[in-house]
């Protein structure tokens, strides 16, 4: 197998996990499925899932306020896992009781997702901006993420060695004006870590995700949660990588385990200059 962390062609990964509400038990999987990631796929840059560290609403205040600082135990076990295997990650979600600016959030929590580079360095924080208060009519009923969650408020992208990535989550893809926003702002790579529902994934992901890929001409890289979790929830897996065509080059079905593909900026390039769609944007 070629390293492509060598190569012209980077190589990036998403990680799909089936999180249950053992922080431990969840960790070990991140270490062991990025470590796979990095030593069979050759990632250069690895998407971890949302909620990947706890799948338990319940505990998100509790978590958050742990996670604060950089001390955070989950914090620092991606930020020891990156430096260990010299891989850039994006780790999905976790709850934080701090904004950005270091102000404390009362009674609630945002759901951030931080970049790590392969020194293991937090070099970028998103936090969700569009929340989940939906009835979808599974088993589980009812989700109020602004019950527990505060939105966030910027679109954020960050230089990777793989590309300009813009940061979303879950709930954000059906939103695309994020999308033209972290365009505009130079993303060549997006990234969609999520626990999309058993019932709106089977409908949704796949047109959502390739969507999104077609419309600003980029990568999208979605990690997914997958299978039945505590409390009767089900997410829908299916983890996938889109080109800027909107072609599907890696896919998972459901359980856990990592999908990769290499990255082609000058497909891009190339794409955007045929088919100048950005500067015909007319609203």
């Amino acid at each position: 197998m070629v390293d492509s962390r060598c190569s012209a062609k980077p190589r990036i990964a998403a990680i799909q996990m089936n999180s249950s509400d053992s922080k431990a038990h969840n960790l070990d999987t991140v270490s062991r499925l990025v470590e796979e990631a990095v030593n069979l796929h050759r990632a250069t840059l690895v998407l971890l899932p949302e909620n990947f560290s706890l799948f338990d609403g319940t505990a998100a205040l509790e978590l958050g306020q742990q996670q604060a600082t950089e001390l955070g135990d989950v914090r620092r076990a991606i930020s020891s896992l990156a430096a260990k295997l010299r891989v850039w990650i994006v780790a999905g979600s976790i709850p934080c009781s701090v904004r950005p600016d270091g102000s404390t959030i009362e009674e609630r929590v945002r759901s951030a997702c931080w970049v790590y580079n392969s020194e293991g360095k937090e070099v970028s924080r998103y936090d969700k901006i569009h929340l989940f208060d939906v009835d979808v009519g599974d088993s589980y009923g009812a989700y109020r993420e602004s019950s527990q969650f505060e939105p966030g408020t910027s679109a954020e992208v960050v230089d990777t060695p793989v590309g300009v990535l813009g940061l979303s989550i879950c709930y954000d893809l059906r939103f695309p004006e994020l999308y033209a926003l972290l365009t505009k702002k130079g993303a060549q790579l997006i990234t969609v870590p999520a626990a999309f529902t058993h019932k709106t994934g089977q409908a949704h992901w796949e047109v959502l995700l390739r969507a999104r890929a077609i419309e600003n001409q980029c990568y999208v890289i979605a990690s997914n949660q997958t299978g039945l979790h505590s409390k009767g929830r089900e997410t829908w897996g299916h983890s996938m990588i889109i080109d800027p065509w909107g072609k599907i080059i890696a896919v998972a079905e459901e359980g856990e385990g990592v999908i990769s593909a290499d990255i082609d900026l000058e497909e891009i390039t190339k794409l955007r200059a045929a088919m100048p769609v950005a500067s015909h944007r007319r609203i």
